[in-house]
């Protein structure tokens, strides 16, 4: 079985669907509420492991009772838990996330412990050679532990794989370290300068991220498809149109699809074409780590 490592965060989503996402200073009555389990780092961890792969899962949680939710779910997924930290200050974190009738959504979080995720919060014997396949990481953590991460995993030969969410500016130094970077059109013009608005453009800004040491790209197009940069592989992968209910997680969903695949040995292109299989699926649901669908339910 491919084994999987993932750092990063964990949230407890409070969700609103409504008919209109609020414009600013405006109250509006929404319908159904929603409170699942969230946060990218969980997200792609649920993903991973509904998908048949052996996942191990970092993040750090507050002593408090959605930190406790949150360890016996992922349990349940059959995540490996046992090197989750307890802060025993700061709470565990929440996202409030409004979804409106066409499955676009606003979000905005509250990090508590995911904040103080630090290096000295791994455990040494982490990055052991040959221990897993794949590193999977992502921006709601703390930049210096997503670094070092990435930098002791790649020395140690596994495939890091860096989704670059919420956008912020990267120094080349953890760039050069990520066998692959899944950035979307937003996060690629925070990392490139290039505004995304067609295939060309896209094709410009995943080749800067090649020239600034990233081996391989993949950017993110919403229905459109994924953008794929990998060596003398420049194309596009279309995505599947489906009538979406909630797209707070297809992202995610994505990124854990694309590493189950790469892990079992699939080549870049096939990769994506399975995760966008994958992500379709679960923008057809409500909810984060609820929408992924199990691997039984994916159509070859």
């Amino acid at each position: 079985m491919s084994r999987i490592l993932v750092i990063g965060s964990s949230n407890t989503d409070m969700v609103i669907k409504t008919k209109n996402l609020p414009a600013p200073g405006e109250t509006i009555l929404g319908g159904t509420f929603l409170m699942n389990p969230g946060g990218k780092g969980a997200n792609q961890a649920v993903a991973a492991a509904r998908l048949g792969c052996k996942v191990t899962f970092i993040t750090k949680r507050g002593n408090d009772l959605f930190g406790n939710q949150t360890i016996g779910l992922l349990m349940r997924e059959g995540i490996e838990t046992r090197y989750i930290v307890k802060d025993p200050v700061l709470p565990s974190g929440v996202a409030l996330i409004i979804v409106d009738s066409t499955g676009e959504n606003n979000i905005v979080v509250a990090s508590g412990a995911n904040s103080n995720l630090m290096p000295d919060d791994l455990p040494d014997h982490l990055f052991d050679c040959n221990k897993y396949e794949i590193l999977l990481l992502q921006l709601e953590i703390p930049l210096k532990t997503v670094e070092f991460s990435a930098a002791a995993a790649d020395e140690c030969g596994m495939k890091v794989i860096l989704n670059p969410a919420p956008a912020e500016a990267l120094n080349e130094n953890l760039l050069k370290h990520l066998w692959l970077a899944t950035p979307n059109e937003i996060e690629a013009e925070e990392l490139t300068g290039i505004s995304i608005n067609d295939i060309y453009s896209a094709e410009l800004a995943a080749s800067k991220l090649t020239e600034m040491g990233v081996k391989n790209v993949i950017i993110t197009l919403g229905e459109t498809g994924a953008y794929l940069k990998s060596g003398d592989i420049s194309e596009l992968i279309p995505g599947i149109k489906v009538e979406a209910v909630d797209t707070t997680a297809a992202g995610d969903v994505f990124n854990g699809a694309l590493a189950v695949a790469i892990a079992e040995g699939k080549d870049l292109k096939d990769a994506v074409v399975f995760a966008n299989k994958v992500a379709a699926i679960s923008v057809t649901r409500l909810g984060a780590q609820a929408s992924a669908p199990y691997r039984k339910e994916i159509l070859f």
